[in-house]
């Protein structure tokens, strides 16, 4: 309340640029719009521009406030599956449909079925109570074949009343659902001011719905980010797609980061649009994400990146290419700012040492998947120990006791950089005991000691001895780790390692985020968050646990975001 007393309204501009640095604290902006009206009015709108979000704890009730928006007509459509409208409120302080600013269809179409689900529920009680039939299930899901036709309905409702709400998108994540989506594109197309204003846009199997790429390159001009993500397979015309990705491209004026996934057909025409644009002086990050270089001309590819004036970030992630196109890079009279490399395929250590040479300088984020040969690893070892000094992501998936030691190498060499660490090698559906043992024991027994003195983000996955994660415990206890993550490889041999986990990170208070996991030989996971006891009790030492598959980071995930 100090605050309302420093700011009452009279200084509104002032005010709103305090509270627009609150945005994403939703707790904060809950007891922004408790002050008083002014504030009530400047904090509200930043709680409503991405309510779908899946990192929101949800009820799924917002969106029976949405559905009061809707006309009589559709109120009686709803009849008929049963909702009627004192399932939302009568009288609305706000216009929310107006606030929405992210918009992700998948997000979207999750949070609909949820609550219809839900209703089901509450619409059972009910009728339990008045003595009537009760519908088959109590369950939440799976939804009946009448229940998700309604929710269809409800999720077309809801672009409906967005773009009556005269609602501006900022970010648009169209992740397409043909069942769900062939009406809703319809809806977008016959109303282009509801995504003018997009600046980050990503378009997922989009495939068989080329008019909407034609709509994007016609009415979207102010995109900054730029995200292509296509289903391998089922692609009808490959020609057609690259050349409307490469009109998207051409018709920016402001591009400064594009993002292509989960493409095998060639990029030719694409990667030359960048060239024939005003991406030349704009586009400053480039991400390849699992793209098939093969049948992508290296000469093209390295002629586009010579004319890129600004570019400053590009990331190559578990990409399939070859020697070919490496010469070419080494050829690139530019630097070539290669600022993320994670291998998928094998490459001659020549290449890879004339790619390292070039581009070693700058590399941030350095992995390799674990189909890679060891001795293929043992050469990235000893190359990044040579070229690359400023690794901050690591991520290490499988080696072996051949070359476990070259890692340790490169992980003291890297100390002063290193902030995520990512170790798994074990074959979680492989229970062959001996290999992951000893490799486990090696990695606790002399990780420990080599770690710098705060890592954000520690992920360990082995088969853990309880006398070798005391000595790793021990030797990294001068190691503030902010997210540390464990799974642990179950054997008939494995003990209770929770309790030494507890006496050591909680006597040092040195973990902010725990997760941990069991892995069973059944196939079973044991997640803590699960047990309540165990989450209270970190929780009194101000350690928060979080479900591992929350807390875990994706490499992908991890690029998208940062750069």
């Amino acid at each position: 309340m100090a605050c309302s007393k420093l700011f009452p309204g009279n200084l509104p501009e002032l005010t709103n640029e305090i509270i627009q640095y609150f945005r994403g604290d939703h707790n904060t902006l809950h007891s922004c719009i408790l002050v008083n009206r002014s504030w009530c009015r400047l904090a509200m709108p930043l709680l409503w521009e991405d309510p779908f979000s899946m990192k929101l704890p949800k009820n799924y009730h917002f969106i029976e406030i949405y559905l009061h928006y809707i006309n009589e007509n559709d109120l009686k459509s709803l009849n008929e599956y049963g909702i009627t409208d004192d399932l939302f409120p009568s009288v609305t302080t706000f216009n929310y449909p107006s606030f929405i600013k992210f918009s992700n269809t998948r997000n979207i179409l999750l949070s609909t079925e949820k609550w219809v689900g839900a209703t089901r529920c509450l619409l059972n009680r009910k009728r339990k109570a008045n003595g009537d039939p009760v519908h088959e299930s109590t369950y939440i899901f799976p939804l009946h074949p009448s229940e998700l036709n309604l929710s269809r309905k409800i999720y077309k409702l809801l672009f409906d009343i967005f773009i009556k709400s005269n609602a501006n998108l900022h970010t648009l994540e169209y992740v397409l659902n043909e069942f769900y989506d062939y009406n809703t594109i319809e809806l977008i197309l016959q109303n282009p001011d509801f995504i003018r204003k997009v600046t980050n846009l990503k378009l997922m199997k989009i495939n068989s719905y080329l008019n909407f790429l034609s709509f994007i390159a016609s009415n979207c001009n102010s995109i900054s980010t730029l995200h292509f993500d296509f289903i391998r397979r089922n692609i009808m015309d490959r020609n057609l797609i690259n050349d409307n990705i490469s009109e998207i491209i051409k018709s920016q004026k402001n591009l400064k980061k594009v993002l292509f996934e989960q493409i095998e057909f060639p990029l030719n025409n694409t990667l030359l649009s960048l060239k024939y644009s005003n991406c030349i002086n704009t586009l400053n990050s480039i991400v390849f994400f699992e793209v098939d270089f093969i049948n992508t001309s290296s000469i093209v590819f390295c002629e586009v990146f010579n004319m890129l004036n600004v570019l400053d970030s590009i990331h190559i992630l578990y990409c399939y290419f070859d020697s070919n196109l490496v010469q070419q890079i080494v050829n690139i009279t530019k630097p070539f700012k290669l600022k993320s490399l994670f291998l998928s395929s094998t490459l001659k250590f020549d290449s890879l040492q004339s790619l390292l040479r070039k581009s070693g300088i700058y590399i941030e984020n350095f992995g390799f998947k674990s189909l890679i040969s060891n001795e293929v690893k043992k050469n990235l070892f000893d190359l990044a120990l040579k070229y690359c000094s400023k690794i901050n992501f690591f991520d290490l998936l499988g080696f072996n006791n051949q070359n476990i030691f070259s890692a340790f190498e490169l992980i003291e060499s890297i100390n002063q950089n290193l902030n995520y660490l990512t170790i798994n090698f074990c074959k979680f559906f492989n229970f062959q005991l001996s290999d992951d043992l000893e490799l486990s024991s090696i990695i606790l027994l002399n990780l420990g000691q080599l770690l710098p003195s705060r890592l954000e983000y520690l992920n360990l996955a082995l088969m853990i001895n309880i006398d070798n994660l005391k000595v790793f415990l021990n030797n990294s206890k001068n190691t503030f780790i902010k997210k540390l993550l464990i799974r642990n490889k179950m054997h008939k041999m494995s003990g209770n390692i929770l309790p030494c986990i507890k006496d050591y990170i909680m006597r040092e208070r040195r973990v902010k985020y725990f997760a941990f996991e069991e892995v069973f030989f059944i196939g079973r996971r044991k997640d803590l968050i699960s047990s309540k006891i165990d989450v209270e009790e970190f929780d009194l030492y101000d350690i928060q646990v979080l479900n591992y598959n929350d807390l875990q980071i994706q490499v992908g995930d991890y690029i998208k975001e940062i750069y």
